[in-house]
């Protein structure tokens, strides 16, 4: 009997370690790093391929596809149809990141992958200047102390204030490096706002809302709907070919769209493609709703620290002292407003 009781009280604990391993799953910050991380090479793949913008963006998003809708279509077998009105904010989404991919791959060949990259946090203002004004969302006062700052530092980066990289163009890269930032900040927040179909979802709640509300509004929306679980695929996808249709009009009409750029230029489009779009946000997408508006953007910030790297280290780019303190301008200042979370 004793020997048994042993076993039992051995046993016990390794059986609950196991449990506990099956159960891990990652939370919305791992999990939006870990997107952001994959997004941060594209710039570099980008300018690798030597396409023009409207190819670019065009062939992101439709290599993309060819995962991401077999996926789709297994999700919708699993779960079931996605509601209507969540479909046509995905398809709001994706027309903005069509517009955002294009305009950021013109900033890539005006400035840089490195800093084009960084001109997309001008999102860490509009992001949750959106979520303020239009769901009412409240932001803590560090955002407001840490906002000019942080343009001003996207300004010098950019080459707007103080000396660019020679035989760049500071003027039209941070001006296409701005409407992309804008364009993305758009596809973020209507990403949030379709994180769940509730009226009161998760998107409405103020940022001093704790996970586990976030977590529970959101469950009571997948109860509604009957289905086996969220949406996680079917947003990315629908978002993904909203996107490919912008960026295949607009690069048209604008750049050209090539479809056969190339044996080389396919050695470096299909990596950025399933980095890029597929992985980075089937992590990103439902990660978003689950964290408050500025934590999220700020969270984001470790792509253009990442792309910087790429740019400087296998690019050979060399951003001018003015620039680098821009950069470091939008560090400390999104150092700042995450350090006072804690």
């Amino acid at each position: 009997m004793a020997s048994t009781e042993k076993a039992g009280a051995t046993g016990r604990p390794a059986e609950r370690g196991r449990q506990s391993r099956r159960t891990w799953r990652p939370g919305p910050a791992l999990m939006v790093v870990a997107g952001a991380a994959c997004t941060s090479s594209s710039g570099m793949f980008i300018k690798l391929s030597e396409v023009n913008a409207g190819t670019a963006a065009f062939l992101r998003c439709a290599l993309a596809l060819v995962v991401l809708a077999p996926m789709a279509f297994v999700e919708y077998r699993r779960v079931g149809p996605r509601r209507p009105r969540l479909l046509a904010m995905d398809l709001a989404a994706g027309t903005l990141l069509g517009l955002d991919y294009v305009c950021w791959v013109q900033s890539i060949h005006d400035l840089g992958a490195s800093i084009a990259t960084l001109l997309l946090n001008i999102q860490l203002v509009v992001f949750p200047l959106l979520a303020r004004f239009l769901t009412g969302v409240r932001l803590a006062r560090r955002f407001w102390l840490t906002a000019s700052v942080l343009l001003i530092g996207l300004a010098l980066a950019g080459g707007a204030i103080g000396q660019a990289e020679p035989g760049s163009d500071p003027f039209s890269g941070v001006l296409f490096g701005t409407v992309a930032g804008v364009a993305f900040a758009g596809y973020l927040f209507l990403i949030r706002l379709g994180g769940d179909g509730s009226p009161g979802g998760s998107s409405q709640l103020p940022s001093a809302a704790s996970p586990d509300e976030i977590r529970g509004t959101a469950g009571s929306d997948r109860t509604s709907r009957g289905a086996g679980g969220p949406h996680t695929v079917t947003p990315v996808c629908v978002a993904t070919f909203a996107a490919a249709v912008a960026a295949g009009a607009l690069g048209s009409l604008w750049t050209g769209v090539d479809l056969n750029p190339g044996w080389a230029a396919w050695g470096w489009l299909i990596p950025m493609a399933f980095l890029g779009q597929v992985l980075a946000w089937l992590l990103i997408n439902p990660a978003l709703p689950r964290l408050s508006p500025d934590k999220g953007a700020t969270l984001l910030l470790l792509q253009p620290i990442l792309a910087l790297l790429f740019g400087v280290g296998f690019l050979t780019e060399r951003p001018t002292p003015t620039q680098y303190a821009g950069c470091v301008l939008v560090v400390l200042a999104v150092w700042r407003t995450t350090r006072t979370d804690h």
